[in-house]
């Protein structure tokens, strides 16, 4: 809340220079916040092991194999290599949700219902 008292002339001087050091420091926290901020849309590859540190269940590098093999986790290949973009596993880990009963009725429905066309 802003102080209601008033300054002498006297002072004026001071305060003014007390408002600029706080100006400056504020200037300064700003700054130091805007360029430290982290690029959201910014993508990060990942090999195998940083893949297995930052998935929650730390798997084993034979399971992520496993996945990759059966084509259930996103992966690019490189050669031999093997590169994940942490968007596409974020967006997977998310999607392992577990649909509720009615979800599995709508999803059926509308798959016996594209069937029959």
């Amino acid at each position: 809340m802003p102080s209601t008292e008033k300054i002498p002339f006297e002072q004026l001087p001071q305060t003014v220079l007390e408002l600029k050091q706080e100006i400056s420091g504020l200037k300064t926290l700003i700054t130091g916040l805007i360029h430290n901020k982290p690029e959201d849309n910014t993508d990060q590859w990942m090999n195998i092991e940083q893949l297995r540190a930052y998935h929650p269940d730390r798997p084993a590098r034979s399971t992520i194999y496993d996945w990759v093999c059966q084509n259930r986790i996103p992966v690019h290949k490189d050669g031999k290599k093997l590169r994940f973009l942490k968007s596409e596993i974020d967006q997977w880990l998310s999607g392992g949700k577990i649909k509720t009963r009615e979800e599995l009725e709508v999803h059926a429905y509308n798959h016996i219902k594209h069937k029959t066309r």
